[in-house]
């Protein structure tokens, strides 16, 4: 069973409430200690969090196996830090193993205290953080945000509503590089099958990658001619098929291998039903791309893009256009974030084959259920349909939400008014909250999977809500310190 954090302090230890943390660094990382301090010291706040932690974790986890486990709290605090700062787990090892604060934050404080942290060790604890776990903890973090700033308890809160893309962490697909991504995969998961079942056939599956790969970008580098003689762009549109067909006819000839090898495997334990599965997986992502190039090339077809997929790797990648000045295409999938006029983001949402005007309805309603005081909302055009207009005040008391098109009487004077003019112009700053997120690991996604996508951007909401429970803690303390250096200059 795990502990959530051991309650007896190493001998030359620091307590968290005692850490020492500098107010005026301008880094990254102080505000997000104050925050975890605060947790940690705040008996209830830390109380509730634990609860949620021990009850998520615990029970599904652990496999009495003798070990205890990692405490909760560390694996909490490595989950934040690595997101809000962007580290990948190699930089996030080396802060835990040599970062003196951070050491103190997780319980090591003593100089006789050498305990190292490994790689794995670090990667299946943070794992273990699920999107629905990460969310719950973030109700109760901005709960206590809102209880240092909000200046009466019963205040609404106003909200402001954008989406932003999330890359996924693939390279920018054509059908012909997909489908050596698959090839490369069928070639090399059958020769470690042949060595684990003790079958022969595939000893030079690195030659068989290569020949794939040198047809590959025989392929790739043959451009269509833009001569102006008629002939010449026949010849060239016939050596790029030739190279095509010689290319997709390879493949095939080691997919109708590997089928056979298949066929002669037997008996074997789970890690060989794990690699069969996995090289059927590949092969249905080579027959599909082999059957897309061969209609684009050879029969002059235009795929529809329902039928394209973007990564053999991570299948949820989507193909998006927003119309951005320097941006044509991103990779990833869309996340709306709904942000407090306090900085918090209430709640998000990873949007999968979902637009804007989709998803307005489900943000606030999710929204209103988890925080009652949230009465106003404002968005941008993208948001915009007839009937989230409508339904819209359902859950508001203030919709600000401008219309596409030519405007009515009635929507001039309602956008026009001086009420709907200034959440307007209040909007804007969730660009901010959006550019902050980015910063702070929301750029790019290293993580594997759509499951490892919606708990990477959970953890990055969560850790940059705790970062703004510190950054509201630091102002308060130093603005406490100012007011004592007056007294004591009065004095």
């Amino acid at each position: 069973m795990r502990s959530v954090k051991n309650p007896q302090l190493e001998l030359g230890g620091t307590s968290i409430a005692n850490i020492k943390i500098d107010l005026k660094s301008r880094d990254d990382i102080p505000p997000l200690l104050l925050g975890l301090q605060h947790i940690y010291t705040n008996v209830e706040l830390r109380n509730k969090i634990f609860e949620i932690l021990e009850e998520k974790i615990n029970p599904d986890t652990d496999n009495n196996n003798g070990r205890p486990g990692m405490e909760l709290w560390k694996i909490l605090v490595f989950g934040v830090l690595r997101l809000n700062l962007n580290w990948d787990y190699d930089r996030l090892v080396e802060m835990a193993n040599n970062h003196k604060t951070i050491r103190k934050m997780i319980g090591h404080g003593s100089f006789t205290d050498d305990y190292q942290y490994k790689l794995q060790t670090v990667k299946d604890n943070v794992t273990l953080l699920t999107p629905e776990i990460l969310d719950e903890i973030n109700i109760i973090v901005v709960e206590a945000g809102h209880e240092i700033v909000k200046k009466k308890e019963d205040g609404d809160l106003l909200g402001r509503c954008d989406s932003f893309v999330v890359e996924t962490n693939v390279h920018y697909p054509t059908d012909i590089n997909l489908l050596f991504d698959a090839m490369r995969k069928v070639i090399t998961l059958v020769a470690t099958l042949c060595n684990l079942c003790g079958l022969i056939g595939w000893r030079q599956s690195n030659h068989n990658i290569k020949t794939l790969k040198r047809l590959f970008r025989k392929a790739q580098q043959l451009k269509r001619s833009t001569s102006k003689d008629q002939a010449k762009k026949d010849k060239r549109v016939e050596l790029i098929q030739a190279a095509h067909l010689e290319y997709i006819d390879a493949a095939k000839i080691f997919l109708d291998r590997t089928r056979m090898t298949l066929q002669s495997v037997s008996g074997g334990g789970l890690s060989v039903i794990a690699i069969v599965f996995s090289i059927e997986n590949f092969i249905a992502h080579a027959e599909r791309q082999i059957d897309q190039i061969h209609r684009r090339v050879i029969l002059g077809e235009k795929i529809p893009h329902g039928e394209k997929v973007f990564s053999i790797f991570e299948e949820h990648t989507e193909w998006i256009n927003k119309g951005k000045a320097g941006v044509p295409v991103e990779l990833g999938l869309r996340v709306c974030v709904l942000e407090d006029q306090y900085g918090f983001i209430l709640h998000h949402r990873v949007m999968e084959h979902e637009t804007d005007d989709q998803v307005a309805i489900p943000m606030i309603e999710d929204c209103k259920n988890k925080f009652s005081a949230f009465t106003s909302c404002s968005f941008d055009k993208g948001f915009h349909s007839p009937a989230n207009q409508k339904d819209l005040k359902k859950y508001l008391d203030i919709v600000i939400l401008p219309r596409k098109g030519k405007l009515s009487l009635k929507d001039k004077e309602r956008e026009y008014s001086p009420e709907f003019i200034k959440a307007r112009h209040q909007h804007s700053a969730v660009e901010s909250a959006i550019n902050a997120l980015e910063v702070h690991g929301l750029d790019r996604c290293p993580d594997h999977g759509i499951d490892g996508f919606k708990r990477y951007i959970s953890l990055a909401v969560l850790a940059r809500n705790i970062q703004q429970l510190g950054v509201k803690i630091r102002q308060n303390e130093l603005a406490l310190l100012q007011e004592q250096e007056k007294l004591k200059k009065a004095a």
